[in-house]
């Protein structure tokens, strides 16, 4: 009897250790919602860019389900630039133990050593979370100094490799994972975002062109064991579709495309993109299509001057409708306190975020060069989703065939975007969809 009670709370302890691995899923269970700084200001956002961006959507969009604000790379480096990366004479911010701290400068609040703390608890003041972008590996400036390795009897100098650089931005060097101290140096970073109250974490150079495996792995671990639901974004992409079982074991979100901007032909890619990657889409686990580059964005940013997105309306219609039925995060990249009326219109649709929230089963059923149509089922029975969309530069009809989406007879057909109803049909209904356009519907029957 003892050895089956004892086979018993072995087997029990092996489920726990399973379900507490999983764990992670379920602080995203929809697509994480939220604002990211760097389509707007670059490597050089600042604490007062940051909290003009936290308080518009504390004010106009934490109803709706946008929640995370997001600064993104080289917030340790006190005199970056706009278009590009200062790597000439980069003045770094780090601290002892070789971890990127805020650039004061840039960052007030953080003086003192009090890291982003202050920001974060300004953030969660209002309802708000908080995350940061890192860069893969270990700095290299903590390599040339030898920073210890906090809670280790080694240096940085003995968990580097020069290896798999990241060749866009040569700020950090690769960690091996098999050195002693390599998951320590790790454990110290996210044990330090954790004492800050960081909410969420983008990792670049972590997906492609090298799927850094091991890397990711330690990074995972690290979390975990902090205690604290850090949300874990992989970057850049595309992630190669062969490593989906992995990523989506580790990761919160991983990018499907390289840096996506605000032109018809990256756009129109990810018709193409989103239908490689929607079988590994889970709950928690969330094939990512990168930032919404919309609204007054390239302030300071790497590509292009100030401006409103450079997509038409019907453009945009595409992006949010495309993003929404593929349940794809939507992390907003324009400065927010400069949206103008359609902006905020398009982030602020119930009915359309009830797609991105709530919809299942989530699928193509038509994509060629003219036009691509998705599918997916709504909450309650009798009820489907539909996405139109017209890639031609022509006005044209759309035909869906009801009986494709198990739709019969007489079926009430309510267009998402403008809340209308537009009939009772039986057999198909043809939308008039714009040039690069997009419908959303609720098919009722």
């Amino acid at each position: 009897m003892k050895q089956v009670y004892t086979l018993l709370l072995v087997i029990f302890g092996l489920g726990v250790r399973a379900q507490s691995k999983g764990d992670f899923h379920n602080w995203a269970v929809t697509p994480p919602m939220g604002w990211n700084s760097w389509d707007c200001f670059g490597p050089t956002v600042t604490e007062a860019e940051v909290k003009a961006n936290a308080d518009y959507m504390a004010k106009h969009l934490k109803a709706y389900g946008w929640e995370y604000v997001v600064v993104d790379i080289r917030w340790y480096v006190s005199n970056d630039k706009a278009h590009g990366y200062n790597e000439t004479n980069a003045e770094y911010n780090i601290d002892e133990y070789g971890r990127f701290i805020p650039a004061v400068n840039r960052f007030p609040s953080a003086a003192g050593g009090k890291g982003f703390k202050p920001l974060a608890d300004y953030l969660h003041s209002k309802g708000l979370k908080f995350g940061i972008h890192i860069m893969r590996g270990v700095p290299v400036v903590a390599v040339k100094r030898g920073l210890p390795v906090k809670g280790t009897k080694v240096t940085a100098k003995d968990i580097y490799s020069t290896q798999d650089q990241c060749k866009w931005l040569r700020d950090m060097y690769t960690i091996v994972p098999d050195k002693e101290g390599a998951q320590e140096y790790y454990n110290s970073l996210f044990d330090m975002y954790a004492s800050w109250g960081v909410d969420f974490v983008k990792v670049d150079d972590l997906s492609a062109p090298v799927y850094h495996a091991e890397e990711i792995e330690m990074i995972r671990k690290a979390i975990d064991r902090t205690g604290r639901k850090i949300l874990l974004s992989t970057s850049p992409g595309e992630t190669p579709v062969a490593r989906g079982a992995h990523v989506q074991q580790h990761a919160n979100m991983w990018r499907t495309v390289d840096d996506f901007w605000d032109a018809w032909e990256p756009l129109h890619a990810h018709f193409e993109v989103f239908e490689r990657w929607n079988k590994w889409r889970t709950a928690g686990a969330w094939p990512d299509g990168d930032m919404l580059p919309l609204g007054r964005i390239g302030i300071r940013a790497e590509r292009g001057n100030p401006r409103m997105t450079k997509f038409t309306k019907d453009e945009q219609y595409t992006l949010m409708t495309l993003w929404c039925i593929f349940r794809s995060p939507l992390m907003f990249g324009g400065n927010l306190p400069d949206n103008d009326p359609f902006t905020l219109s398009l982030l602020t649709n119930r009915n359309v975020l009830a797609v991105l929230k709530n919809s299942s089963n989530n699928k193509p059923l038509l994509n060629d060069e003219e036009k691509a149509i998705w599918t997916a089922d709504a909450p309650g029975a009798g009820r489907r989703y539909v996405a139109v969309f017209n890639k031609g530069t022509d006005k044209a009809a759309i035909t869906v065939d009801l009986t494709q989406i198990r739709a019969t007879g007489s079926c009430k057909v309510t267009d998402l975007w403008t809340g209308k109803v537009l009939g009772k049909f039986s057999g198909s209904f043809s939308p008039e969809i714009n040039p690069h356009g997009a419908g959303l519907y609720k098919i009722s029957y």
